[in-house]
């Protein structure tokens, strides 16, 4: 039975409660339980209001209005979701052959449910967003991927459709996604009802504009963190960060940041300083001032059974408990558990430990590490949270972790909250979040799934974005093979949002320090300063990192301009030129704003490649100031000193910015 209740529609149907809603303008939500319909919003923002209409229509399809998207429900309970032309975006998958359902609803003990929404498979149609993972995967058509958190791997439950919709998936609960031939699946392990919202939009930036209305626009990114982040696993010091930093000074190389890694405490779980490798942090953070250089220090939400902290932790329910079995969830220098960022108690006792030990001397900004959070085994069914199983939640956990510390942050007024996190969910990014892309290796096949990554994270809705330049896991300073990597990574990294040198570099002779230290459980790999690869490499790096201090303003306001509709600053070509179908394929050239084109090598010893150039106007070779006509194609040189760049014609840019 379909019904009109309150300009919603409802069907009844045996063992199934479905109902269809205006959300926000041009956007629509389904939610269907086996009982009741639940007030759960997650993490999206609160439900605006809107004008729906609701009628009956001459086929007898109960409709649903709302701006630019209209579903309509068949008398036998099918839904079909139209655009404001009456194109069809997509309908459920109705299999009256074998009796399968397009929602299927299967009880479990304790009210959680196995959920699966079916959808019709197009032709032609493509994929992207989803977070972020390293599968080398552009567009997501044929995929079969888990919706879960791992190092690497953030899952947003939101993908935009080359047939003109958006799809979120509004669930934290583990599963997974089929974007099949056949059809598309989206299942639900255990949750407590299916919940997705269809968003309309004749492009994709209006598609993303509207899906961030409802989980958030990053904040206004500061000027002072658009030049180059340096850091390297790890300063085992305090001196030895700040004389990297001097280095940097006497060179005349500008930097915005500089980081303190982690295993600078006494144990996980207490957070703060060892005074004995770093004795006067207040004295360290005057002097990176007057450099005009930020601090960045590292957080892990590790708590181990020998920290101070960890008697009242437990006592008073603030840690992330095993459903069954010992409490260690893994296993890094000690047995170690997790604080429970769900919990609000708990963020408020960790905020007031960091505050006490690390912003009441001066640190602003904070760097979540292990945010997914990482266990062994990824055994999602043995964890208990303070708002449920991990089979149903697990996913929120980094949402509540970069939460805890932006709450705790706006509570002491500070305005320009930057934190690194290594993952995100739907809505992260308003809490002022960059995302990098975890512990990745340092080749160039790793190179190549980067860029690929980073544009489905700007289509997910995370603008502030970085990745290791050189790769995390190895990478040997005095290899010529490497050496040409971290080349080609720098010049990549130079068009990334967030401009961050990181990585764990061969060295053969740590560990190095007394072991009596919590040091000695934990290795520092070798130098990854931009002086660390050799004469050759260094001239090349240099020259981009002053390209990147003159594209400071304009990467400035393009960042700023997320903030306001969501348009992220590194985009796949799609997004500006929706209407040419070969830009759907293309991955290894990008928009970098509206009037960059950015053209990464992500091969060995390449020298040439070849560049789209999208149809609509002119194209600049920033590297020889040649005009060519949009909708070609050409064979670009590509030295070891430089990537193709190209300006639009008529940008205020000038080519010689880029030399």
């Amino acid at each position: 039975m379909t019904r009109v209740k309150d300009n919603s529609i409802q069907i009844l149907r045996e063992g199934e409660l479905v109902q269809i809603e205006a959300y926000a303008p041009h956007i629509i939500r389904v939610r269907a339980s086996v009982d009741r319909i639940i007030d759960q919003d997650w993490t999206l923002l609160p439900a605006e209001t809107c004008e729906p209409k609701v009628w009956v229509d001459s086929e007898n399809n109960t409709c649903l209005e709302n701006g630019d998207i209209k579903a309509g429900v068949s008398e036998d309970g099918k839904i079909t979701f139209w655009n404001q032309t009456g194109e069809i975006l997509f309908e459920e998958l109705w299999k009256k052959e074998g009796d399968i359902d397009a929602r299927i609803l299967k009880g479990h003990v304790g009210g959680l449910i196995h959920i699966e929404q079916n959808i019709c498979a197009y032709e032609k149609e493509h994929f992207y967003g989803l977070g972020q993972e390293a599968h080398d995967l552009f567009d997501l058509k044929g995929a079969v991927l888990d919706l879960c958190h791992r190092n690497t791997k953030s899952t947003i439950p939101f993908v935009m459709s080359s047939r003109g919709y958006g799809f979120v998936w509004n669930n934290p609960a583990v599963g997974r996604v089929e974007f099949g031939t056949s059809q598309t699946r989206w299942v639900a392990e255990a949750s407590r009802q299916l919940d997705y919202l269809v968003i309309a939009g004749d492009t994709p930036a209006k598609i993303e504009q509207r899906y961030c209305e409802i989980t958030g626009y990053a904040p206004e990114f500061p000027m002072w963190a658009t030049g180059l982040w340096q850091s390297k696993l790890r300063y085992e010091t305090q001196d030895e960060l700040l004389e990297a930093a001097r280095e940097y000074k006497r060179r005349g190389i500008t930097l915005s940041l500089i980081v303190c890694d982690y295993f600078h405490w006494p144990q996980q779980g207490e957070w703060k300083f060892d005074e004995k490798y770093w004795p006067d942090p207040e004295k360290m953070i005057k002097e990176l001032e007057e450099m005009g250089v930020r601090l960045l220090v590292s957080i892990w939400p590790t708590v181990d059974p020998r920290s101070e902290n960890f008697p009242a932790m437990r006592e008073q329910n603030m840690l992330i408990r095993a459903e069954r079995g010992p409490g260690a969830l893994m296993y890094c220098r000690g047995p170690e558990t997790y604080y429970d960022s769900t919990n609000p108690q708990a963020r408020e006792f960790v905020w007031n430990r960091v505050k006490e030990n690390y912003y009441d001397k001066g640190v602003r900004n904070f760097w979540l590490d292990e945010a997914e959070p990482e266990i062994t085994p990824y055994d999602y069914d043995n964890l208990r949270y303070w708002l449920g199983n991990g089979m149903e939640v697990s996913n929120l956990y980094p949402f509540y972790y970069a939460k805890t510390f932006f709450d705790g942050q706006k509570k002491e007024e500070q305005e320009e909250i930057v934190n690194l996190i290594r993952c995100v969910f739907l809505g992260s990014q308003r809490f002022g979040t960059v995302l990098w892309s975890g512990d990745i290796c340092a080749d160039f096949a790793s190179l190549r799934r980067q860029i690929k990554t980073g544009l489905h994270v700007a289509v997910s809705g995370i603008p502030w974005w970085t990745t290791d330049i050189g790769g995390f896991d190895g990478g040997d300073a005095d290899s010529p093979e490497y050496r040409e990597c971290m080349i080609r990574w720098f010049q990549f990294g130079t068009f990334c949002p967030v401009f961050r040198m990181h990585g764990f570099r061969y060295r053969a002779d740590r560990p190095v320090v007394p072991p009596e230290s919590m040091d000695s459980f934990c290795h520092s790999g070798g130098a990854n300063e931009i002086w660390s690869y050799g004469e050759e490499a260094y001239t090349i790096l240099r020259n981009y990192v002053e390209i990147r201090e003159r594209l400071r303003p304009y990467i400035y306001e393009n960042l700023r301009q997320a903030s306001i509709d969501g348009t992220p600053l590194m985009r796949p070509l799609f997004y500006d030129f929706p209407e040419e179908e070969r830009n759907y394929e293309i991955f290894d050239q990008y928009m970098f704003g509206p009037d960059i084109m950015v053209c990464p090598v992500c091969e060995a010893k390449v020298r040439k490649r070849s560049v789209h150039f999208p149809k609509g106007g002119l194209w600049i070779d920033t590297a020889t100031g040649q005009e060519y006509e949009g909708g070609g194609d050409i064979v670009s040189d590509t030295p070891l000193s430089r990537i193709p760049i190209y300006l639009r014609k008529g940008t205020k840019l000038e080519c010689r910015m880029f030399r």
